[in-house]
């Protein structure tokens, strides 16, 4: 079984067992307020696999299952399958925590915020599409074609625009980061990533 998977079989198991125990999702959210506090910073890591509704855990699912297959096994192909299985934790997990960061420092003395999803970390394996596969199109809505490299970098755009202009209940700073973090690290794994990504784009002309 492939740990995409895994995976997703682990975020829906958590998230639904913590809907049936409001102390368990207290426990694992995302919290700067307490994080700060406390030190329970651990909540970096836990909040990536609780999530807020049903809706917000498929989409997530579907998502993770799309890119995370694709990643999964192009990380086989170019580091084998132990260190490609290793080195794809890795993605998925640092762009998840990382993408937490600037909200724990941004809303450590406001008790009202808190936020759950491994939409951080999901942005990070999608990002890595992007770079493997600039050319490919992504479906918006899952419909309207847009290749890759267009659809990249609207997202970052609207995720800056709508964490800056705040408000909602979507946390778009997990979003930009989330991406962001996965670029780097897949450039930091896998450097020669960025001359195929540039090569793919000169494709074009």
């Amino acid at each position: 079984m492939s740990l995409t998977v895994i995976l997703c079989v682990v975020i829906f198991a958590v998230s639904v067992w913590a809907w049936n125990s409001p102390a368990l999702f207290q426990k694992l959210v995302h919290y700067p307020y307490l994080e700060s506090r406390d030190k329970s910073y651990y909540r970096l890591l836990t909040s990536i696999f609780l999530h807020g509704s049903w809706l917000h855990l498929l989409v997530n699912l579907f998502v993770f299952w799309t890119f995370g297959q694709a990643i999964e096994s192009q990380f086989a192909y170019l580091f084998g399958p132990q260190l490609g299985k290793i080195n794809f934790i890795l993605l998925f997990i640092f762009s998840g925590v990382i993408s937490d960061l600037p909200t724990t420092f941004k809303y450590r003395d406001q008790p009202s915020f808190r936020s759950v999803g491994a939409s951080g970390a999901i942005s990070g394996i999608m990002f890595s599409y992007v770079l493997f596969y600039p050319l490919e199109n992504l479906y918006l809505y899952g419909i309207i074609p847009i290749p890759g490299i267009i659809a990249g970098v609207l997202y970052l755009w609207y995720s800056n625009y709508a964490a800056k202009k705040e408000g909602g209940r979507i946390d778009h700073n997990a979003h930009f980061y989330g991406a962001v973090s996965g670029l780097v690290i897949t450039i930091l794994l896998y450097p020669p990533v960025v001359l195929s990504f540039f090569r793919d784009l000169m494709s074009v002309f």
